[in-house]
C-alpha cells in the first residue's frame, strides 16, 4: 500500500459566522491510500480554533503515513487523539476497500433508493440576513431548522425564532438551537425557559466545555433536552467517555467523525449513548463533498431516524461535484453520476 496526501483550501460563497468569529476559507487536507491501481481518498478537515490539531500536526501526521502506511493500518489507535486525520485515514481505507470509488458504505442510501433527513442550517449574521436564510430554507422544504445563536442580542434571537412559530406548530417545523457554548451558567437555566416557550426541541452546548458540574446541573433542570457537541472535544478513551455521559447526562450527543474519533470513535460514543438512552445524531464539520460523502453513507449505516446535519456540501465555491444532492429536506446520492474531482488526483 502506497499513501500520500495533498493540501487544499475551500473557500465559501459567503462568509460563515460562528461565535467563535467569521470563516472565508478553510484547510483541508486528503489523504490518498493506493493499491493494485485503485485509490481511497479521505478527508482531514480539522477546524481552526476548535479542533484539537494543528495545521503542523496534521500535515506531520500524514508525512508519517505516507511513509510507513501499513504501520497506522495495524495500530489504528496511533492515531486516537488525531480525530480528523483518523477520520480521513478510516474514509481512505474504506473507499480503498471498495473499490476506490468513493463507495465507502453500500446500501440504499448509495443506490439512490433513500434520502437521509437533514436538517436547515441557519448562519449566524444581522437579523435581516438570518430571517432570509429562514425564509429559504423553508421555501426550499425543510421542516427541521437549526439556528446557530449567541453571537447577536438574545431578543433579536428569540424574535427569529417567534416568527418561524407564528406561521407553523412544532409539529410542522422542528426548531435547534446552537449556543456554541455562549450562555454564561448563571443565565443558562432562565434562558432556556425562554426558548422552551417557543416549542425548540433541543439545545446544543448551552455553556463553555469544560464545566462538568455546571452542566450536569442544567441538563438535570432544563426545560429543552440538551446536546453535547463541543464537550465531546478530546474525550478519546472509553472510560473518560463513560465518565462524561455518567456525569452530566445529557438528552443528546453531537458526533462529528472529523472532531470526535473519527468513524470508530463516533461508533464508541453510539454504542454508549444508546445504552444510556441518550439521544445522538451526527452532523458534517465543514468538509468537502469527500468529507460529506463518508460521513453521510457512514450515518445512514447506523439507522439514522431523526434529522441529521449533513448540509454543507452548498456553502463552497470550489467544491467537487459529487452524486450527492439535497432535495427538499434530504440529502440523496444518485449512483448514475460521476464524481469530478478535477485535478486532485493529479501530482
Amino acid at each position: 500500500m502506497k499513501a500520500s496526501f495533498k493540501k487544499y483550501i475551500l473557500k465559501f460563497r459567503r462568509p460563515a459566522g460562528t461565535s467563535r468569529g467569521v470563516y472565508n476559507t478553510r484547510p483541508c487536507w486528503f489523504l490518498f491510500l493506493e493499491e493494485n491501481g485503485r485509490t481511497g481518498i479521505g478527508e482531514c478537515a480539522p477546524l481552526p480554533g476548535l479542533s484539537r490539531e494543528t495545521p503542523e500536526q496534521v500535515e506531520k501526521t500524514l508525512g508519517q503515513i505516507g511513509l510507513h502506511p501499513d504501520r497506522y493500518l495495524q495500530n489504528p489507535d496511533l492515531l486516537i487523539d488525531l480525530p480528523s486525520v483518523r477520520f480521513a485515514f478510516e474514509s481512505a481505507l474504506a473507499d480503498l476497500r471498495n473499490g476506490g470509488n468513493r463507495l465507502l458504505f453500500p446500501s440504499d442510501f448509495t443506490s439512490g433508493k433513500k434520502g437521509i433527513p437533514i436538517n436547515g442550517l441557519v448562519w449566524m449574521g444581522e437579523a435581516g440576513q438570518m430571517q432570509r436564510q429562514i425564509d429559504e430554507k423553508l421555501a426550499s422544504g425543510f421542516r427541521c431548522i437549526k439556528l446557530k445563536i449567541g453571537a447577536i442580542d438574545f431578543e433579536t434571537e428569540l424574535e427569529l425564532l417567534r416568527s418561524i412559530r407564528n406561521k407553523y406548530c412544532a409539529d410542522a417545523v422542528t426548531l435547534r438551537v446552537d449556543a456554541n457554548g455562549a450562555f454564561k451558567p448563571s443565565e443558562a437555566l432562565q434562558k432556556l425557559e425562554r426558548l422552551s416557550q417557543l416549542g425548540v426541541h433541543s439545545i446544543e452546548q448551552p455553556i463553555a466545555a469544560g464545566q462538568w458540574d455546571e452542566l450536569a446541573r442544567l441538563c438535570n433542570q432544563t426545560p429543552i433536552p440538551v446536546a453535547l457537541d463541543e464537550e465531546l472535544i478530546g474525550i478519546n478513551n472509553p472510560s473518560e467517555k463513560e465518565k462524561l455521559l455518567d456525569t452530566i447526562r445529557p438528552q443528546f450527543i453531537i458526533l462529528k467523525p472529523s472532531l470526535h474519533g473519527g468513524i470508530s470513535g463516533c461508533n464508541e460514543w453510539i454504542g454508549m449513548a444508546n445504552a444510556r438512552s441518550i439521544g445522538w445524531w451526527t452532523t458534517s464539520y465543514l468538509e468537502s463533498n469527500i468529507g460529506l460523502n463518508a460521513i453521510a453513507q457512514w450515518a445512514f449505516t447506523k439507522q439514522v431516524k431523526i434529522h441529521q446535519g449533513l448540509g454543507t456540501g452548498q456553502l463552497f465555491t470550489n467544491n467537487f461535484y459529487s452524486p450527492l444532492a439535497i432535495e427538499g429536506e434530504q440529502l440523496w446520492y444518485h449512483p448514475e453520476k460521476n464524481w469530478n474531482l478535477g485535478n486532485l488526483l493529479n501530482d
